[in-house]
């Protein structure tokens, strides 16, 4: 019991901390038969209120009636030995792996990310 509370604890902690980029964009309204019923993104698609996309850059977006919310959806890692490892973004997955410089099957180990 006493090391659930205590992961629990460090759980709790540790999410204010997190760093996620984020921005926001005012709600340019969408038409659609005359009434508003959603927000036109930064490329003139018209995202419905409510909705939850990714985008191509592995941003999670959401549309209110305020605007549109977008967050990285991935860490990016900050703390690892920067002269023997490098890191590698997979924009598939939408995460990033740790590996050596001169061997990419052998991942680093990383001590800190952000996002």
């Amino acid at each position: 019991m006493k090391t659930l509370l205590a992961c629990l604890l460090v759980l709790a902690i540790s999410v204010p901390l997190s760093d996620a980029s984020c921005f926001f964009m005012a709600c340019k309204p969408g038409m659609s038969g005359g009434v508003t019923v959603g927000c036109l993104d930064w490329e003139g698609e018209l995202r419905e209120f409510g909705s939850e996309w990714r985008t191509d850059d592995c941003n999670d977006c959401s549309s209110s009636r305020d605007g549109i919310r977008c967050c990285s959806s991935y860490a990016t890692p900050v703390d690892y030995d920067k002269e023997k490892c490098e890191s590698i973004f997979n924009k598939e997955t939408c995460s990033y792996k740790v590996v050596e410089k001169d061997d990419h099957s052998k991942e680093c180990p990383v001590h800190s990310w952000v996002g």
